[in-house]
């Protein structure tokens, strides 16, 4: 008499399940976000979204390091990364000043959304692109997502250091983020800094410069996220400018290969001063 065949079980390994932890714990940070606007703790609010855009940074580099990346990962990304830097932040700043723009206020909200979502799914489609040239993974398309909700969170966080919550205006807080959700959607290149490498020269002074960042963010945390923000903003002409020079070497019938040589050696170099 055979025995019915028995199917092993299989766990799922620790690599696959760690990324999935910390996007997870994104989304919790995103829900929590909601609820300290409710309760009108700005700072703890803005904080919350703070943390959820570390997690997210640090998710998607932890399955590469593990070799764990899988596609229900990716897709529990976009779905963290909407709640946290779409919905979570449209609710706060709703609730902070857009509630007083009438009428407009939640029309502006819900086009926040809305062009977070179309953001996120443009992404998610343009990662199955094969004719996607290799340098342009230098750029994204677009303001992302975790970028576009500390920008539109910046008037906020100018208030913490100004030290009042009501001192900027409700129309500018509009303004922002209605320019914020064209940026999502817009083809204006923005800097990735995946692959941003710092020369052998500059190691000691990038060493010393992150040693008094840390020192001024116990004191002024919002200033330096303040001051980080206005300095992301203003690398977007550089990106553009540099975008457009790819562009006309393309067209000219110049190799960009040879930037990505350059690129390899500096690696190289990395790998011998470690």
């Amino acid at each position: 008499m055979n025995k019915p065949s028995q199917r092993k079980i299989r766990g799922l390994p620790v690599r696959s399940l760690a990324p999935n932890i910390l996007t997870v714990l994104s989304i919790c940070a995103g829900l929590t976000s909601i609820r300290f606007s409710l309760d009108g703790r700005w700072e703890a609010a803005v904080a919350a979204i703070v943390i959820a855009g570390v997690l997210d940074s640090l998710d998607g580099r932890l399955a590469r390091l593990l070799k764990g990346a899988t596609k229900f990962g990716a897709e529990l990304d976009s779905l963290a990364d909407f709640l946290s830097f779409g919905v979570a932040t449209a609710m706060v700043l709703y609730l902070w000043e857009l509630n007083n723009v009438k009428p407009g206020g939640w029309t502006i909200a819900l086009t926040y959304c809305v062009c977070c979502a179309l953001r996120l799914a443009r992404f998610n489609t343009a990662l199955d692109d094969p004719d996607r040239p290799a340098w342009t993974a230098d750029y994204f398309t677009g303001m992302p997502t975790p970028a576009a909700a500390g920008l539109a969170l910046l008037p906020l966080i100018l208030s913490f250091g100004v030290g009042g919550e009501y001192l900027l205006s409700e129309y500018v807080v509009a303004a922002n983020t209605a320019l914020v959700s064209f940026l999502m959607i817009s083809r204006v290149p923005t800097y990735s800094f995946k692959r941003l490498r710092v020369r052998r020269e500059y190691v000691l002074p990038t060493l010393i410069a992150v040693a008094l960042t840390a020192a001024v963010l116990v004191n002024h945390p919002w200033a330096v996220v303040a001051i980080f923000w206005t300095l992301y903003v203003g690398s977007i002409p550089h990106a553009v400018y540099t975008y457009r020079r790819h562009e006309k070497r393309i067209a000219a019938g110049l190799d960009d290969d040879e930037s990505d040589e350059t690129s390899d050696a500096d690696e190289n170099q990395d790998q011998e001063i470690n």
